[in-house]
């Protein structure tokens, strides 16, 4: 089967990383990734091809998309607009998977519904159509025409509704009112974590990146780093007030978006204790090194947590209900603990990290289905393979 699976990021990540998890379990297929977002550093496995759209990222007030080129916005849409029409007659492709689009992502809707359109019409090639979406919607200005425009927009358009949570922790519902209006079938696939590749003994891996066996190791991270810059700052600020024995190496990800002035300030905190980085490609296995995480509340790195079973706290973005509410639930079942914005005092945040470091590590079975990406692949496997219609 051909698979081409359109994502946009345009602040953080995640979105394109857990897209690009559900990619690498599609391995039975031919699968072109679409990305419209800020190039992210990420080696794609042999059977995904990238198709690289002109760039649209969100401004510094997250207010306003902007052309990373310099080019015009106008110009840059309607570019964007060409290449997926083209591709799409290129391809030809069996299935159209489409990231968050219409349950967010509504500012990219003038390059994406014509191809809708003209999929269902006859004009492109005929292909079944599918939307992935996360756990959590943000809250929108207008929730009621926001839901009634998605609502309408699925059952025209859209053969299925695949939802990337476990529904024993979240169903959507909780974030979207319409659920009972959608009358295309919709799965859950449980949450899509990274596989965590064991990095062998714990002492050996951390040996081999000089951290010595009595030495506590903390990696603080912040997602992309677009908005992370406050939480790093006042962690590395904490350390001189953790003690001194046992000795700390604190381990810091920027994230590959983050302003560069920002990362200048943080690197003036670097001693023999901070060591400051911009992104790891084995960063799971960095969380399964650790003896505690500190980081956001993104969907990614939460599920990174799940799977390494790192001890952790998160520190939640305030702009929106998404990561407070994912972080209450994960703190519910004893995976983490939250962060409030009064706990990035340096001294309560030592307190914190020290309260946090005697916990045990937590073991065994996660209580959450994180097998999302290989239960992703499989429902389109089984679920799509030649006839026209959906059950």
């Amino acid at each position: 089967m051909k698979i081409i699976i359109y994502c946009q990021h345009v602040l953080g990540i995640g979105h394109f990383f857990r897209t690009l998890e559900i990619c690498r379990a599609l391995d039975q297929h031919q699968v072109v990734l679409v990305s419209g977002g800020p190039e992210t550093p990420a080696p794609l496995p042999p059977h995904v091809r990238r198709v690289q759209l002109p760039e649209l990222a969100m401004d510094n007030a997250f207010q306003n998309l902007h052309a990373t080129d310099g080019q015009s916005v106008a110009l840059t849409r309607a570019s964007r607009r060409a290449m997926l029409e083209h591709l799409f007659r290129e391809e030809t492709p069996d299935l159209f998977l489409i990231e968050l689009y219409p349950l967010g992502r509504k500012a990219f809707r003038d390059e994406l519904d014509p191809v809708l359109a003209q999929i269902k019409d006859g004009r492109l090639p005929p292909c079944r159509v599918v939307c992935s979406v996360r756990d959590i919607l943000v809250e929108k200005e207008d929730q009621v025409r926001h839901e009634r425009r998605a609502v309408d927009t699925l059952n025209r358009w859209f053969d299925a509704l695949l939802i990337h949570a476990d529904p024993a922790v979240i169903r959507l519902d909780a974030t979207f009112d319409r659920m009972a209006d959608i009358r295309i079938p919709v799965a859950y696939t449980g949450f899509v974590a990274s596989p965590v590749r064991p990095a062998g003994n714990r002492a050996t891996w951390k040996a081999a990146r000089g951290i010595t066996p009595e030495q506590i190791l903390i990696v603080a991270s912040a997602g992309s780093g677009a908005v992370g810059y406050p939480l790093l700052d006042a962690i590395t600020r904490t350390v001189p007030h953790l003690p001194e024995d046992p000795p700390i190496q604190m381990h810091v990800f920027t994230g590959p978006f983050m302003d560069a002035q920002d990362v200048r300030r943080l690197k003036r905190h670097a001693d023999h204790r901070i060591r400051i980085h911009c992104f790891a490609s084995d960063f799971p296995a960095w969380l399964q090194a650790a003896d505690l995480s500190i980081s956001m509340a993104g969907y990614n790195t939460c599920m990174n947590i799940l799977a390494t079973g790192v001890r952790a706290l998160v520190h939640p973005f305030a702009q929106n209900r998404e990561q407070g509410l994912r972080a209450t639930l994960m703190e519910d079942r004893g995976c983490l603990g939250v962060l409030s914005t009064e706990d990035l005092d340096p001294a309560r945040l030592a307190e914190r990290i020290a309260r946090q470091l005697h916990l045990p590590r937590r073991g065994g079975a996660c209580p959450v289905d994180i097998n999302g990406a290989a239960n992703t692949a499989r429902w389109i496997t089984d679920t799509l393979p030649h006839e026209k219609s959906l059950p």
